[in-house]
């Protein structure tokens, strides 16, 4: 089982009540199978969804977030561990020393910045890692579809693309997270 999973996921909150649904399952299930919750220390949007029920079952998180989110963003209830660190991009690297898995949940700019920075690193063989996506209702369905288009044209291979794990409930990618 791979333990130390970070999740990407927006800091709103989407028009969809089933992406609702399915992460606070996510964090659920995460926090019963003794799993460490790795993500950005908010308690808005889905960032809130995952970490609220998780650390509700007294799961072990570690919230890593900048120095320049106001206080009132930081998750109401203590994580195990907090890090302070001084920009998004220190974030991002802690995240990527300490996580074995990363999921993507819904979200926006951000969580695409992030997805796309883990996955730059792979094809760059800095990290050897997994990544998948919790595809609720098809939400990663455009981007998968962009990145297909990025191997037709040459830009990128289709190896990293084989690598993305594709899920659409939560069950579905722990489980695939645990046998890659």
């Amino acid at each position: 089982m791979k333990n130390s999973i970070a999740i990407f996921c927006g800091s709103h909150k989407g028009a969809n009540p089933h992406f609702e649904t399915e992460i606070e399952r996510l964090g659920s299930m995460m926090a019963s199978q003794h799993r460490t919750l790795i993500y950005g220390g908010s308690n808005k949007g889905y960032m809130g969804t995952v970490s609220n029920p998780f650390v509700a079952s007294g799961g072990n998180l570690v919230a890593i977030i900048p120095h320049l989110f106001p206080h009132e963003v930081i998750h109401s209830q203590p994580a195990s561990h907090l890090m302070v660190v001084e920009s998004m991009q220190e974030r991002k690297q802690q995240m990527l020393d300490l996580a074995d898995v990363f999921i993507a949940l819904p979200g926006g700019v951000g969580t695409l910045d992030e997805l796309t920075e883990v996955l730059s690193a792979i094809q760059l063989h800095l990290v050897d890692k997994t990544v998948a996506l919790l595809n609720i209702d098809g939400f990663f369905d455009p981007f998968l579809q962009q990145l297909q288009s990025m191997v037709r044209e040459g830009f990128m291979q289709q190896s990293l693309l084989d690598r993305i794990l594709v899920a659409s409930s939560a069950e579905e990618v722990l489980d695939k997270v645990d046998k890659d």
